[in-house]
């Protein structure tokens, strides 16, 4: 596996705002021309009229549950450096699983599950063909890795995301496609008030992605994720990592 460490085009899903804005920002000062995706018309032409002044940017309403859309950003953008399967809903429903509505599981999973398969089942195979070092990366969550009271569809959602990078990534193991998959805990977004700044968790996904690694999570977690399965059969939920 080689690895590279530049992006000539770049797509990002979920590019008009969060993660996936500060992503877009961080890679058009880095040179890459863009090819931005969002279902928000709006906020999207927000950021392509920010972003032209230093790139070139090609924006895409779409919506990723669907399989068409997902063929046509694949056709507009053709085969890049980068794919950024970012976009994603967060649920408003913190019942336990049993009782959560089914339109809330099919949302959490067209969206945050079915936006990754879709978007993968587009671009891989276009990469794949086109040969040369190029980058799948992958927005889960830390409610991909641990579990909580409460996570309900979101966090299902979340670690089947988990498992299709891990997927994906065994499959191309012996390509010059890698994938890295983005696992923060709470980020300042339009989905939480409180939490990390979104340009320093694009900042970590970057240097994973440049250094080949598959994983990006808070390491403050680490030892929250690999005793989860001590603790869920205990009973109880992943312990909070100590203040520092």
């Amino acid at each position: 596996m080689q690895t590279g460490i530049g992006f000539g085009v770049a797509v990002v899903t979920g590019a008009a705002s969060g993660i996936g804005r500060a992503m877009a920002q961080a890679l058009a000062a880095g040179g890459s021309r863009l090819v931005l995706a969002d279902r928000e018309s709006g906020a999207l032409n927000q950021v392509t009229t920010e972003l032209a002044a230093v790139t070139e940017v090609t924006p895409v309403v779409m919506d990723v549950a669907s399989v068409d859309d997902n063929e046509r950003l694949a056709a507009t953008a053709g085969v890049p450096d980068l794919v950024f399967l970012n976009a994603g809903v967060a649920s408003t429903q913190a019942e336990p699983v049993w009782a959560t509505p089914a339109p809330e599981w099919r949302r959490m999973l067209d969206v945050n599950l079915g936006g990754v398969v879709n978007g993968l089942r587009a671009f891989v195979p276009l990469m794949l063909a086109a040969g040369g070092v190029r980058h799948v990366l992958i927005t889960a969550s830390l409610a991909g890795l641990a579990t909580w009271p409460g996570g309900g569809a979101y966090a299902a959602s979340k670690h089947a995301v988990v498992a299709v990078a891990e997927q994906a990534a065994l499959s191309l193991t012996d390509t010059d496609v890698s994938v890295t998959v983005l696992c923060p805990a709470l980020v300042r977004t339009g989905m939480s008030e409180i939490g990390e700044e979104p340009a320093a968790v694009a900042a970590a996904a970057l240097d994973a992605v440049r250094g080949g690694r598959f994983l990006v999570a808070p390491p403050e977690w680490t030892d929250a994720v690999r005793t989860r399965g001590d603790r869920l059969a205990d009973g109880l939920p992943p312990q909070l990592p100590r203040p520092v």
